[in-house]
């Protein structure tokens, strides 16, 4: 949609003014340097919820300076320099054009792929050989700005075809073999709470700059948040005229900067710091080093300067390295200022001395700068032994002494699917039929689903030619004889895991590996873009200690506190997995279930404990089960291979959940040299 306006009964009323937003000067400032330069590649915005992320944004359209467009192009082409591939054109020098202002184009979280690139009329290609192209979101946002509430909630082709374009400046719609193409040159703008999950590395650092953004803890910031709001809903046209005098200086300067910008000098001892501090960083890849250099030019043409400073890298690496720190999907993006001073001083030129040339990285501290200061998963930090700590508050579990146990480093898990084929979410874990993916047959003529299929229409079509008049060359197509594919991909399921933290899972060195696997297998959830749900059982009852999430970061975090001790409440516990499961059916019915049950097979708390099990086991047959067995040492009773039997699941012992583990067993198993 194009640039949602207020509205009050039915009247237009005036946005909510960019300078009336209280604090947040980095994404005030992120903002600006991306409407200067375009190429730095756009913002992706994390936080909280109510943080004015989409005030902002929405406020920030009204600030740029209007584009001359081609009279009647739907592509807004540039008068000056047309695009000559644009599907309006070619358009003529000396067109007639006109101005009209910046867009802001917001793409729905359930946007489909035809409605953000655009979509061609196979039949009409087919029967009047003509291209029939109807443009899409990208072609809207050409020369404005694109903003993606959510954006990480987007299903991650559609977050690819968005940073394609913006990184190449076109857009491309290809169906059957007819293509078209047009220019997409636009300010991407993406927000989104980490809490509901995070965007893939490989897309996060797709985003030129980044910015983390809270609610203020001062009462007076507060207050005045509150007063302009409730000033703004009493009387906008009147709160909005007060601020324009603030946002027109804001907009020209906005407009001195972008003519600076051609202009502004980057000499070769910037680009020597920029290179220093990216890799004293330790960032992967060179898109790090060109967006900090656009990003520092932009800045100094924001600032009315004729070179790039250390002040211009210094702000720049703030901006555009704390996203591209992260080693793994569970670390917090951030980068440590010290750092950051200790690499700029470094990379001055000329150095002082050959004493202290290293990036300054072995402080005691995190190198991300960003709470918490936890050492990771490997638990490494803390003075022997790191994977023990310290009784914590009761829980309300019973009596019994409590211990939390740090997980190890993660491995590459096994791969475990969901049995048969689906229809759920994309993702990248079970088979499903999707709107992508291996063609693997043709949709029934009362389907009319999905992308047309070239072949079977024709094939469809041909026998009628005569009956409708086709005798020669031609062929006629009409909309009964449209076929649509069959395509098979991956999807995304949910996964829950259902943790025994008994005291007979207690055991120091076995609980480590329990939750060194279980966080493995979270890493893998994340990467195949699974939903994940955390149920543990110790004491007399069991709890829901994460609800089904996509936020595989914050079922890492419950892992990693969980506590243990106490009896085993195994009913109890296949019980609430069970509810849990029945709930999100209602919630989510097209993503199926893998239920993970992590445990050593005991049942030992309430009367009739095992009996009670067994029962609860039967309640849980119909959903694919992994029952991970953490039984250990040379005397085993064998009671998680018995429970697998009940729930006519997959018994993996603990030791196989890595994959290298898993091959390794293999190659034991069927007589070959491990």
């Amino acid at each position: 949609m194009i640039g949602r306006t207020p509205t009050h009964e039915g009247v237009l009323l005036k946005p909510y003014p960019f300078t009336a937003v209280v604090g947040m000067p980095d994404l005030r400032l992120a903002l600006v340097l991306s409407s200067i330069s375009p190429a730095v590649g756009g913002v992706l915005v994390r936080g909280e919820k109510g943080t004015a992320k989409s005030t902002m944004v929405r406020a920030l359209a009204g600030l740029l300076p209007g584009v001359d467009v081609v009279e009647h192009c739907r592509f807004s082409c540039d008068p000056v320099s047309p695009d000559p591939a644009c599907p309006d054109g070619p358009h003529a020098a000396g067109a007639p054009a006109h101005r009209r202002p910046a867009r802001l184009v917001e793409l729905p979280v359930g946007a489909a792929e035809d409605r953000v690139v655009g979509s061609l009329n196979l039949e009409k290609a087919l029967a009047e050989g003509v291209t029939d192209y109807q443009p899409g979101l990208l072609a809207a946002a050409h020369r404005g700005l694109l903003y993606v509430d959510e954006v990480n909630l987007l299903h991650d082709h559609l977050v690819d075809t968005l940073l394609d374009a913006a990184a190449m400046g076109r857009a491309t719609v290809e169906r059957e073999g007819v293509s078209v193409s047009h220019a997409a040159r636009f300010v991407l703008i993406g927000t989104m709470n980490p809490e509901e999950g995070e965007l893939r590395p490989q897309l996060l650092d797709r985003f030129g700059l980044t910015v983390e953004v809270a609610s203020s803890r001062d009462p007076e910031q507060r207050v005045e948040v509150v007063r302009r709001r409730l000033a703004y809903e009493a009387d906008p046209d009147g709160f909005a005229d007060g601020y324009a005098s603030a946002d027109a200086d804001l907009a020209a300067k906005i407009e001195a900067a972008q003519r600076l910008l051609p202009s502004v000098k980057l000499p070769d001892e910037a680009l020597r710091q920029i290179a220093e501090v990216c890799a004293s960083f330790e960032v992967d890849g060179m898109r790090a080093d060109i967006v900090t250099a656009r990003t520092a030019v932009a800045h100094a043409a924001w600032a009315g300067r004729a070179e790039v400073t250390t002040e211009d890298i210094r702000v720049a690496a703030r901006l555009a390295l704390p996203h591209r720190r992260r080693r793994n999907p569970f670390d917090a993006p951030g980068i440590s200022e010290e750092q950051l001073e200790q690499a700029l001083e470094d990379s001055q030129p000329p150095p002082e001395g050959p004493d202290d040339d290293g990036p300054g990285e072995g402080g005691p501290g995190p190198d991300n700068g960003g709470p918490p200061p936890d050492g990771g998963p490997s638990g490494s930090d803390g003075p022997p032994p790191a994977d023990s700590g310290e009784t914590p508050a009761p829980s309300g579990n019973g009596s019994s002494p409590q211990k939390t146990v740090s997980a190890g480093d993660t491995f590459r898990a096994r791969v475990f699917r969901v049995k048969g084929t689906g229809e759920g979410e994309r993702g990248r874990r079970s088979r499903a039929i999707t709107d992508t993916g291996r063609t693997i047959g043709v949709q029934p003529p009362s389907v009319r689903e999905g992308r047309p299929h070239l072949v079977a229409t024709i094939r469809a079509a041909a026998p009628h030619q005569q009956a409708r008049g086709r005798s020669g060359a031609g062929l006629e197509v009409r909309s009964a004889d449209l076929r649509f594919a069959l395509r098979e991909g991956r999807e995304g399921n949910l996964v829950l895991f259902c943790v025994d933290a008994s005291g007979s899972m207690g055991a120091r060195a076995r609980m480590r590996e329990v939750k060194t696997a279980v966080l493995s297998l979270l890493l893998d959830a994340y990467q195949r873009r699974d939903k994940v749900g955390l149920v543990t059982f110790r004491g007399a009852d069991a709890e829901l200690a994460l609800p089904p999430t996509i936020s595989v970061e914050a079922a890492a975090a419950r892992l990693e506190g969980l506590p243990t001790g106490g009896r085993t409440p195994l009913a109890e516990g296949l019980l609430e997995a069970a509810r849990v499961l029945r709930v999100e059916a209602i919630r989510d019915p097209r993503r199926r279930p893998l239920l993970v049950l992590v445990t050593d097979g005991r049942a030992t708390s309430g009367s009739d404990a095992v009996a009670r099990a067994k029962a609860a086991a039967g309640l849980l047959t119909d959903v694919t089960t992994i029952v991970m067995d953490c039984e250990t040492g040379r005397m085993r009773l064998g009671l998680a291979t018995e429970l697998a039997g009940h729930l006519g699941a997959e018994h993996v012992p603990l030791s196989e959940v890595a994959a290298e583990s898993l091959a390794s067993a293999v190659r034991e198993r069927t007589g070959r040299a491990a």
